[in-house]
């Protein structure tokens, strides 16, 4: 299926019932991308070598995710397939309502089940969770984990359910680098995962910085922010329609940043959002 060598794609260990699952550290995310259309993108990206899919209910294309998934003839251990709870679903029994319906749409395992958004307005969120745990618990997902939780919401989790977030997916690019968080994850064993790695497309990709590093080295922008969330530690799920930039994006482990260039990035934060922050956030 794939034209390239995606064993090349090194994998973070996650936490999950009976040890540590890995899943790779650079994979596909398909956020705004319609259901008729999701298909052949997943399909573009596969074959570009990405074994990590991210997905959401929310996202209403969770049926063309995995009818991709099943038409690449791909094994279900080959592809590492998350998908999420929405805000409407939180709650212990609707949470595993929402899950059994994502399963159905996706019709194929999951391998990581997030809390998509904490809504602490409702307090639910960990209900949300505990059911996410029970999942996991029954071997129905292999790992529990969470997206744009803040270290408060972490810790409540914590101080309820007894452990942490195997993973918390946050935004995260280099006008929003999030170091105390991700301070915070990398003292309690949580992996932090990127969604917005490139600010949307935004002015993170005409950064001077980013643009010098990128001539210098002979690669695009995005490239080289991708790299750069690499080098932290952190997985990172670019997403894309487009056939050329899906695998551009995949081409980013045949050079390394230097120490002096991960300095230079590390001063390009502004604590900018391109998304809602989390705190406030309450849709759906």
């Amino acid at each position: 299926m794939s034209d390239q060598d995606n064993s090349q794609v090194p994998t973070v260990g996650l936490r999950g019932q009976d040890g540590e699952v890995p899943i790779p550290q650079l994979g596909f995310g398909v956020w705004q991308v319609p259901d008729e259309e999701v298909a052949a993108a997943v399909t573009e990206a596969l074959r570009a070598g990405y074994r990590l899919i991210d997905t959401a209910a929310a996202y209403n294309n969770e049926a063309g995710v995995g009818q991709a998934i099943a038409d690449s003839g791909l094994g279900e251990d080959d592809v590492f397939l998350t998908t999420k709870v929405w805000n409407s679903d939180h709650g212990y029994d609707d949470t595993l309502r929402s899950f059994t319906a994502s399963r159905e749409r996706l019709a194929r395992p999951v391998d990581l089940y997030l809390v998509h958004w904490p809504v602490p307005q409702r307090g639910r969120y960990v209900d949300t969770f505990r059911a996410i745990l029970q999942l996991r618990d029954e071997g129905r997902i292999k790992v529990a984990g969470v997206c744009n939780f803040e270290i408060e919401h972490l810790q409540h989790v914590k101080d309820e359910l007894g452990e942490f977030p195997a993973i918390n997916q946050i935004e995260l690019h280099p006008h929003l680098q999030q170091e105390e968080l991700r301070a915070f994850h990398a003292a309690h064993g949580i992996v932090t995962q990127a969604w917005s790695p490139l600010a949307s497309g935004g002015d993170v990709l005409t950064d001077p910085v980013i643009v010098g590093i990128a001539e210098r080295l002979g690669r695009t922008p995005a490239q080289v922010i991708l790299r750069w969330h690499l080098q932290l530690g952190n997985v990172v799920i670019p997403k894309s329609v487009t056939p050329a930039r899906i695998a551009e994006n995949f081409a980013v482990f045949d050079f390394e940043l230097t120490d002096d260039d991960l300095a230079a990035i590390k001063k390009l934060n502004k604590d900018h959002r391109t998304g809602p922050d989390p705190k406030k956030f309450s849709a759906g």
